[in-house]
């Protein structure tokens, strides 16, 4: 059995794919700049993605190459290291032939129009962050439309649960704030649908995808090798989640609305919120992710919003 591999095994999707993974294989090699093990017969390599020989040697011998790399969440960063991280696996992935699973975002599907999100959406990002995402996913595609590797996009909603901290919007402006007897702040106006994929879940199917040949090979011309991870079909309004949220917490369900001018007056004293204005287009309309086709596929395997809220509420407070 060969070795199937994480690169950027130290985040939110990466931790909990490498406990999955181990329904398929016993050979998991972790990459990152400081990889810890999750499991005793992990496999550890430490590695700058963007340097291609430290990646040429981190894809050696294995079978399955997942990417699913977190970088500082900036529009600067993105520009100039996401191409040279993608060119980097692409190639080892060819040289070695490996098969290449990419753990994506929509920031690259068209704004107009979020209340239903196939991956049939027009490509047409609104953002600069969109714009590197759409290129970097059309690499993917076009190596494999090549031949040069088998590779697949999964792709998930915004995503919460158990061990995303201030990485999930949601695990961050609510969940927390929340428990901690504080105000909840949601982006946007409350009143508009917004699904969330639950981290479990995109992890499991995310390693369900890599070992199913035929997932590589889909026969829709719109779909390509795209597949939109499980996420609960009945998207809930911002109001439902801080309402669900505070009574799970035995609290009164307290929210402030920030709209664009908050975010920017707080990006003046905490940047990350400065890169957020940008993204608020996917808060002020309903935002409705569909896994239609996975589900048609593999079977309903999404986790429902109130079982996921109770499961990343526990996690968290066992951890703290």
């Amino acid at each position: 059995m060969k070795t199937q591999t994480i690169l950027g095994a130290g985040g939110a999707i990466g931790r909990p794919l490498a406990t999955e993974l181990r329904n398929y294989t016993d050979r998991v090699r972790l990459v990152s700049r400081n990889p810890k093990k999750i499991h005793p017969e992990d496999e550890l390599i430490s590695a700058d993605l963007t340097d291609a020989d430290a990646v040429l040697n981190a894809v050696k011998g294995s079978e399955v190459v997942y990417l699913t790399a977190g970088l500082t969440y900036t529009v600067k960063i993105w520009q100039a290291q996401w191409p040279v991280i993608m060119k980097n696996v692409i190639s080892a992935c060819k040289t070695h032939k490996a098969k290449l699973v990419f753990f994506d975002n929509i920031y690259m599907y068209s704004g107009k129009d979020l209340s239903n999100i196939t991956e049939g959406l027009p490509i047409d990002p609104p953002s600069k962050k969109g714009a590197v995402r759409a290129e970097i996913a059309q690499m993917v595609l076009d190596a494999h439309n090549r031949g040069d590797i088998q590779g697949l996009i999964a792709r998930s909603a915004d995503f919460y649960g158990p061990g995303t901290g201030a990485v999930s919007v949601l695990n961050d402006l609510v969940f927390d704030k929340i428990s901690r007897g504080k105000t909840a702040n949601w982006l946007g106006d409350p009143k508009y649908r917004h699904s969330f994929t639950y981290v479990p879940d995109a992890a499991r199917a995310t390693a369900l995808l890599g070992n199913t040949p035929d997932a590589f090979h889909t026969d829709s011309s719109v779909d390509g090798e795209v597949w939109h991870l499980p996420t609960h079909p009945d998207a809930l309004t911002g109001k439902e989640w801080v309402e669900e949220v505070a009574r799970q917490c035995g609290t009164k369900p307290k929210v402030r609305s920030v709209g664009r001018g908050m975010l920017k007056l707080m990006g003046l004293f905490v940047p990350i919120m400065r890169e957020l204005v940008e993204m608020m287009y996917q808060y002020e309309q309903d935002y409705v992710f569909s896994s239609a086709k996975f589900d048609r596929r593999f079977g309903k395997m999404a986790t429902a919003y109130r079982t996921g809220i109770t499961d990343a509420l526990r996690a968290d407070h066992l951890n703290n």
